[in-house]
């Protein structure tokens, strides 16, 4: 056929708008971010967690382009959104999780949460957090048992148990950091602190690198491929539902996977509100449902469950002060419109 005889009128409905960065370039900056949280978590559980990064990185890159190539579709390797589901997948696992289980919730992430909803843009749920939920709620002892870092610590107790284990209130009381302190023989509770943000304690590869998480926030917002809104709403709720449940605000933060769960996975474009309002709102039900987890569930973590449950609710959310393209506000009286 030749080159004029293609057909190449696409016909949309408007608003017609055309962004500056593809979506490779999103999914890029998106992956070197990852990258030094990726690098980090290696350095702290050493090759069992390199391997399940490995792992689901080449897992879902081949369950993506299996998958489209046996429904005839064109393959989408060169966006880089299977790359990033690998990642994101994998740094919400335990270090030592074994080869067959990160393969099998690639599979799940990739093909149910994502591909059978229509693909990229079209999945309703997160995909990553889609297949860390099936792994859990399928496998849940090997999906909860933690390594201690490389790094010597008296922190060491925390092998079978993340620190959110002991924060949640027992019979009224809860475990200060103070408290934390004088059990695990450290001196202070600037020493806790200083453990936690620094990851020497048991947890998923990803959420142990909060120096990297923070880093990553700042520069995805002032690039503009992540909005400011969710993130900070769901730390900030968060915050206020355990602060009054007596938990302290700084290992809230510190502890779990609230910052990567806040920075990466409530910002993903497919499964977040389009509107300022819709993200605020999203970002508060999700800290929400986390504290109340935290606080009161069987669960010692409350995030994945409520991303996944908010996603649901993005549709109405998407109402919530909807951007009306074309309509311009009316002039107040006694002044003259521009």
């Amino acid at each position: 056929m030749a080159e004029s005889d293609k057909n190449e009128i696409y016909l949309s409905s408007s608003p017609h708008y055309r962004a500056t960065a593809s979506t490779r370039q999103v999914m890029l900056a998106v992956v070197v971010s990852l990258i030094p949280i990726a690098v980090y978590g290696v350095w702290l559980f050493g090759l069992s967690a390199l391997i399940t990064l490995v792992v689901a990185v080449v897992s879902c890159v081949a369950f993506e382009a299996v998958f489209r190539l046996a429904t005839k579709q064109d393959l989408r390797i060169g966006d880089f959104s299977a790359v990033i589901t690998g990642l994101l997948l994998a740094m919400v696992m335990p270090p030592a999780a074994p080869v067959w289980m990160t393969v099998l919730g690639s599979l799940f992430a990739i093909v149910v949460a994502k591909e059978f909803f229509g693909g990229l843009g079209a999945n309703v749920f997160n995909p990553a957090l889609s297949g860390r939920a099936f792994l859990v709620v399928s496998f849940t002892t090997p999906m909860t048992t933690w390594l201690v870092p490389r790094t010597s610590s008296p922190l060491d107790t925390f092998t079978s148990a993340t620190p959110l284990a002991y924060l949640k209130p027992v019979d009224g009381m809860v475990n200060s950091a103070t408290a934390l302190a004088d059990q695990f023989g450290e001196f202070s509770a600037l020493d806790v602190y200083w453990k936690m943000f620094t990851g020497q304690r048991a947890g998923c590869i990803g959420e142990s690198a909060i120096p990297f998480i923070l880093l990553a926030f700042v520069l995805l917002t002032i690039i503009r491929v992540i909005d400011w809104r969710a993130p900070l709403a769901m730390i900030g709720t968060t915050l206020a539902v355990t602060a009054l449940a007596g938990i302290d605000p700084v290992m809230t933060v510190l502890s779990g996977g609230l910052l990567f769960g806040a920075v990466f996975m409530t910002t993903d474009y497919a499964t977040s509100p389009v509107t300022p309002g819709g993200r605020l709102l999203f970002g508060a039900g999700c800290g929400l449902i986390t504290a109340l987890i935290r606080v009161f569930g069987g669960f010692p973590e409350g995030v994945m469950f409520s991303i996944l449950i908010m996603n649901a609710l993005v549709p109405f959310l998407n109402r919530i002060i909807p951007r009306k393209y074309g309509w311009v506000p009316p002039a107040k009286k006694g002044k003259v419109a521009q």
